[in-house]
């Protein structure tokens, strides 16, 4: 029996709000390429989550192409027959780096969600140090529980967002994407409000939270991330009845522009920022080791 090789690196998430740029300097693609090992790493993309597939395969196979990567392939996915097929798991577990594009979350966890290929996934962060990126759908995916749809109003109302399983790389969190240009706080408040024991994850276009396991996170790209965390606050939540407004009363928010870059005081990493406690947590929740199932 073969030993499993050593990884060469923590392995990393990279989570992107959505509308990353694909055709100028390509920040955030980049940091992805070389996260995964340079123009040389062996790159898959998956777009499970879109109904057209074919046009968002040629837009990151034109993008992949421009950073120089020579071996990048599309793993297209019509069914949990193929997300279950050996050669489609044999391409994953020789991957450097897998992308999941846009399009719809549920869609995206109905054809690889339990499979073979969700399985190879996690080994390939945890065992081999890869990196999984996602992009919109691609990052709402990536949490154990993921937002599975919900309005966007003014003000949050009890009821109106539902969740559902995710891919589970992240856990205690939910993540929401396009977040300040479709004004999605209220959304991500109303999540918080039903499930305060989670941690709420907004993450504006062309911007990307970058995790690295057990080491810490940066911030890349034009916008911000917007954690709430609901943890200690009170609310009336359990009370009320659907579509009411909720009072919410010492919810904390944190925002973290790009350029932000924090790592755990105990991780080994040079120049660890100070952390307040409860940046700290999160930092420790979002990047924690969680073993193989």
């Amino acid at each position: 029996m073969t030993d499993t090789p050593a990884p060469r690196s923590n392995g990393h998430l990279v989570i992107i709000g959505g509308h990353e740029d694909r055709k100028h300097d390509k920040e955030i693609l980049s940091r992805f390429v070389e996260l995964s090992g340079g123009p040389g790493a062996n790159i898959v993309v998956i777009t499970a989550a879109s109904r057209i597939a074919d046009k968002m395969w040629d837009m990151y196979d034109e993008a992949f192409g421009d950073l120089g990567v020579t071996r990048h392939s599309h793993l297209e996915l019509n069914s949990r027959q193929d997300a279950n097929s050996p050669e489609f798991v044999r391409q994953a577990a020789e991957a450097d780096g897998i992308f999941m594009t846009g399009g719809d979350q549920r869609r995206l966890l109905a054809l690889i969600g339990g499979t073979a290929l969700d399985a190879e996934m996690h080994v390939a962060l945890k065992m081999r140090g890869a990196v999984i990126g996602g992009t919109s759908a691609g990052a709402s995916a990536m949490s154990g529980h993921m937002l599975a749809q919900g309005r966007a109003d003014l003000l949050p109302e009890k009821g109106s967002v539902s969740l559902g399983a995710g891919l589970g790389f992240l856990h205690r969190v939910v993540i929401d994407q396009h977040f300040s240009e479709r004004q999605r706080l209220s959304r991500l408040l109303s999540v918080v409000a039903q499930n305060p024991y989670l941690q709420g994850i907004g993450i504006d276009e062309d911007t990307a939270l970058v995790i690295e396991r057990g080491v810490g996170i940066e911030v890349l790209g034009e916008g911000a991330v917007t954690i709430v965390d609901g943890r200690t606050m009170t609310t009336n939540v359990a009370d009320i009845a659907d579509r009411d407004i909720p009072e919410l009363i010492d919810v904390r928010l944190h925002l973290l522009p790009a350029g932000s870059s924090y790592r755990l005081p105990d991780s080994g990493a040079a120049e660890a920022k100070s952390l307040p406690p409860s940046l700290l947590d999160f930092l420790e929740n979002v990047t924690k080791r969680t073993p193989i199932s």
